[in-house]
């Protein structure tokens, strides 16, 4: 099923964790058309901006999936308003950027980027039209563990 120009329903719907554990991870019509939306939104914009492939890492999640790979119980995951995404070629910091300064979000998220490696980490972001908040952060590991920051450190 084609959501735009660039993007197809298999690219947000494809694990691996779901595969190996035998975990259906097909969402509903009100998912897809979630998914929809964050493709709208901000998946194409992004994907026109930058003239370069986005790949999905991580879609849309099953409950059950997302309760296998140690998901957070109220990721936007699982209601197909958020990726996990990365485009060959970009500092996922500069995607991030972009992001934050052009386009509507409910939140954006650099994970494990470390600035001067630009394919280090990757950039989830979640749309959810009733709740656009414009939360940014980074997030980062430490000797201590995972650590959240507010805000985009590039």
């Amino acid at each position: 099923m084609n959501l735009s120009k660039n993007f197809t329903l298999a690219e947000f719907t494809k694990s691996q964790a779901a595969l190996r554990r035998g975990l259906d991870n097909t969402p509903n019509a009100e998912q897809i058309e979630n998914i929809r939306d964050l493709v709208d939104h901000v998946l194409q914009p992004v994907r026109s901006h930058f003239a370069r492939p986005v790949i999905i890492t991580s879609g849309f999640r099953s409950k059950k999936l997302n309760s296998a790979i140690g998901g957070s119980a109220t990721s936007h995951h699982m209601s197909g308003k958020a990726a996990d995404f990365e485009i060959p070629g970009v500092a996922n910091g500069i995607i991030a950027e972009w992001i934050q300064e052009n386009l509507q979000f409910t939140q954006l998220i650099l994970e494990f980027y470390t600035p001067g490696v630009p394919d280090s980490g990757w950039v989830h972001v979640a749309y959810d039209a009733q709740d656009l908040k414009e939360e940014s952060l980074t997030v980062t590991r430490t000797i201590k563990g995972v650590h959240y920051r507010a805000g985009l450190v590039i």
